[in-house]
C-alpha cells in the first residue's frame, strides 16, 4: 500500500511510519521537511502536496496543536489556534484527500483521550478532539467505497517530559503501541471508528 503520513517527524508520526513502513510504501510529509511539505492550515499547500504525490491507498494525520491554558484568561484568538490547526487542519486534509484515495482507501486522523476526559487547562483541546471525532463519525456515512477513522491515544510515554504535568494520574502508552491502532485503521475493514489507546 502507498500511505501518506502527515506529521511523520513528530513522536507519534515516527512510530506510525516505523510500524507501517515495515510492509508499505510510506510518503513522509512535514511542515518544514519530508518527502513532501504541507501546511495543513493552507488549502493550496495541501492541494499541491496531494497533486504531487498522486493517488494513494491511505492518508494518515498525526499532527495538530491546541491551546493549553485556563478558561478564565482565554481569548477567542487563543481558542481559535486549536480550531485552525488541529481541527480544521485535519478536516482540510480529509476533505481534499478523499479525492486522492484509491478504491477501498482510508483516512485516519488523530484525536486524544481529552475528548472524553477533561484536564486542567484543556478546554480548547477537549473541544477540538471532540469535534474531530464527530467529524469522523459523520463523514464515514458519506464515503462509499472509502473509509475514515480516528486514533485517540492517551499521553505518550515519550512525551511525558513535556506533557506529563497536564495528565496527573493518567497511565501513558508507548508511541509504538499507539501506532498499532493506525495499522488497524489502515488495514482493517471498519469505518467511523475511534480507536482508543488508553
Amino acid at each position: 500500500m502507498k500511505i501518506i503520513i502527515v506529521g511523520a517527524y513528530g513522536t507519534l508520526g515516527q512510530a506510525v511510519a516505523a510500524e507501517l513502513g515495515r510492509d508499505n510504501e510510506i510518503v513522509k510529509v512535514g511542515r518544514s521537511r519530508g518527502d513532501h511539505k504541507a501546511d495543513l492550515k493552507d488549502d493550496g499547500s495541501v492541494r499541491r502536496m496531494l497533486e504531487a504525490i498522486g493517488p494513494v491507498d491511505a492518508i494518515i494525520s498525526t499532527t495538530g496543536s491546541v491551546h493549553f491554558g485556563p478558561l478564565s484568561g482565554m481569548s477567542a484568538a487563543q481558542f481559535n489556534e486549536g480550531l485552525q490547526d488541529k481541527l480544521l487542519g485535519q478536516v482540510r486534509l480529509a476533505l481534499l484527500g478523499q479525492h486522492y484515495l484509491n478504491d477501498g482507501g482510508s483516512i485516519t486522523l488523530t484525536t486524544g483521550i481529552i475528548a472524553q476526559h477533561p484536564i486542567k487547562d484543556g478546554v480548547n483541546a477537549m473541544a477540538v478532539n471532540t469535534a474531530l471525532e464527530g467529524f469522523v463519525h459523520a463523514a464515514s456515512t458519506e464515503m462509499p467505497g472509502r473509509r475514515i477513522n480516528a486514533v485517540s491515544p492517551t499521553v505518550l510515554t515519550e512525551s511525558l517530559p513535556s506533557y506529563g504535568p497536564y495528565f496527573p494520574g493518567f497511565e501513558s502508552v508507548p508511541a509504538g503501541r499507539a501506532a498499532l491502532a493506525f495499522r488497524r485503521s489502515v488495514q482493517g475493514v471498519e469505518s467511523g471508528r475511534v480507536y482508543r489507546v488508553w
